[in-house]
Formats: structure tokens, C-alpha cells, sequence
């Protein structure tokens, strides 16, 4: 039985629900607030989770980061060397959609020539008569992007487990490419 510790960059537009993700995580659904304010700098999110299959687990360290253009500058940082990526959006808020590639470079670049695996997650999906993004097209960018997709409702507390667990699923992965790596030089 392995516990690795990941460092995981939960990044995107201010008020899309990065904060409220990761606090209903935590809490194990038990907690959703319904007012959050913005997020000034950093909050660290703390949980491990199990990897189905193996009896190993993962701790989640979730660096919760500022959505603003202004306070992104002063992150750079605490997003040094991140090991996952969660990028979020709000599937009502087509711009919000459109600058995750600016956030999936900014993440990108503190890893120059190392792959950084990820998860895409839309969120505010009970919201459907607003929706502005469309699932397929977040779908096909996501892909193409080498991140994996999924679609949640923080507040109806649908599928808000979902990208975590690919994401520590993700981790586990490549901790386990980089021990047989290793065993294969012994």
C-alpha cells in the first residue's frame, strides 16, 4: 500500500465555482456554502483518495488559486512544479470556456517538456436554460488538449467527486510508469 502526495492546480475565471469544487470535495458533499467570497491569493484543500484497484492512495493537495488577471501574477509561485491540473469553467459563461487555454498555457509553462496530466470540468450544469458551452465542444477541446472531461453541478452536488478521482487516478499512473522506469535500470 503506496500514499502519494500530488500537488494539484485548481485554476480558471473568478466565479465559476473553483472554490465551491473543492470545498464540497473536502467535505465529502456535506458542505455546500452558498456564498463565497472571491478568492484573494490561495486556499489549500487538503484530501486523499483512494485508487480503485490497488489499495493505494493519494493526497490531494488542491491549491485553490485566485481567478482574477490581477492577483494570477502573484500565484506564480505557489503553481511551481504542480503534478495534476483542474481546470474549471461555467458552462453558462462561454468566455469563461474560451480563456481556459490561457490558463492551461500559464499552468503548462511551469512545467516546460514535462507532460502535466489534467481534467476539464465544466461546472453550473443545473443551470441548463443558461448554458452557453456546448458538451461536445468542451469535450473535443479537452481531448485535444490531453485532459480528460467531465461536467458537474457543485450545488446539486452532481459528479463533483468525478474529476478528482481521475485526477489522482491520473497521478497514480504515472507514479507507477516511473517505478517500473526505475525497476527496468535495477
Amino acid at each position: 500500500m503506496v500514499k502519494l502526495a500530488a500537488k494539484c492546480i485548481l485554476a480558471g475565471d473568478s466565479a465559476v465555482g473553483k472554490t465551491a469544487l473543492a470545498q464540497i470535495f473536502r467535505s465529502d458533499g456535506a458542505h455546500f456554502q452558498k456564498n463565497y467570497t472571491l478568492t484573494t491569493g490561495v486556499d489549500l484543500v487538503v484530501k486523499t483518495v483512494p485508487v480503485p484497484d490497488t489499495g493505494d492512495s493519494v493526497e490531494l493537495f488542491i491549491f485553490d488559486s485566485a481567478g482574477k488577471e490581477l492577483f494570477s501574477e502573484m500565484l506564480d509561485k505557489l503553481w511551481e512544479s504542480p503534478n495534476v491540473l483542474c481546470l474549471v469553467y461555467d458552462v453558462t459563461n462561454e468566455q469563461s470556456f474560451a480563456n481556459c487555454g490561457k490558463w492551461l498555457e500559464k499552468a503548462r509553462s511551469q512545467m516546460p517538456g514535462a507532460s502535466l496530466p489534467g481534467v476539464l470540468v465544466g461546472n453550473k450544469t443545473d443551470l441548463a436554460s443558461r448554458r452557453a458551452v456546448d458538451s461536445a465542444q468542451a469535450r473535443s477541446w479537452a481531448l485535444g488538449q490531453g485532459l480528460e472531461c467531465f461536467e458537474t453541478s457543485v450545488k446539486e452536488m452532481e459528479n463533483y467527486e468525478a474529476p478528482f478521482h481521475c485526477l489522482a487516478k491520473q497521478f497514480h499512473h504515472l507514479y507507477r510508469e516511473k517505478v517500473e522506469v526505475f525497476q527496468a535500470l535495477v
